[in-house]
C-alpha cells in the first residue's frame, strides 16, 4: 500500500491529499513529525531526486536553520543525514510519498503519477 508522510499545517501536504483521492489513490496517511520515514525509505527517496540530498531536507523548516544545516548538511554521510532526518519529521521535505516503485519527497503531480501508475 502507498504511504504518504504529510503534516496536517501543511498546505502541499493538503493539496497533495487532494490529488491522491481525486486521483482514486488507497493510501495510508501518516504525520510526518510523530513517525516519520525511515532511513530505509529515506535512502530510496534519494533515487527519486537524483541523489541531491538536501532534497529530501525541509530546507524553510525552523528546525533546518537551527541546526546549521545549510552548512553542515555537504560534509555530512548519508548515514548521518538519514538518522536525522529519521529522528527529526520536522526536518523532512513533506509531504513523503512511500509507493511500491519508489518514494519522493515533496509533492509533484507528474512525479507521483509515474509512481503510482
Amino acid at each position: 500500500m502507498v504511504k504518504v508522510y504529510m503534516y496536517k499545517g501543511c498546505d502541499t501536504c493538503r493539496k497533495a491529499r487532494k490529488w491522491l483521492v481525486e486521483a482514486g489513490v488507497e493510501f495510508q496517511e501518516l504525520a510526518i513529525r510523530e513517525t516519520p520515514p525511515t532511513a530505509r525509505e529515506l535512502g530510496e527517496g534519494l533515487s527519486g531526486v537524483d541523489g541531491a540530498m538536501r532534497r529530501l531536507f525541509n530546507v524553510s523548516g525552523q528546525d533546518y536553520r537551527k541546526l546549521g544545516l545549510k552548512d553542515r548538511l555537504p560534509e555530512m554521510s548519508e548515514e548521518e543525514a538519514f538518522e536525522l532526518l529519521a529522528d527529526n519529521g520536522n526536518l523532512v521535505k513533506r509531504p513523503f510519498l512511500v509507493s511500491p516503485k519508489g518514494n519522493y519527497p515533496g509533492f509533484d503531480g507528474t512525479a507521483w503519477r509515474q509512481l503510482l501508475a
